[in-house]
């Protein structure tokens, strides 16, 4: 069964299992987090909710 996009998060990261390939993300909510301390610009936040899609996965 194929998931629905959600009209309302729009994501570009085509790496995530979760992206439905047509710019937007299939989750009904996503996570956002950081990995500072004090965030105090864009790069310091991160889309908790990211999942590696298998088929894109290099070792």
């Amino acid at each position: 069964m194929e998931k629905k996009a959600n009209h309302c998060i729009a994501c570009s990261v085509e790496q995530c299992a979760n992206n439905s390939h047509n710019g937007y993300c299939v989750l009904d909510k996503i996570q956002v987090g950081t990995h500072e301390s004090n965030p105090t610009v864009v790069q310091c936040t991160d889309c908790e909710s990211f999942v590696l899609g298998a088929s894109d996965c290099c070792h």
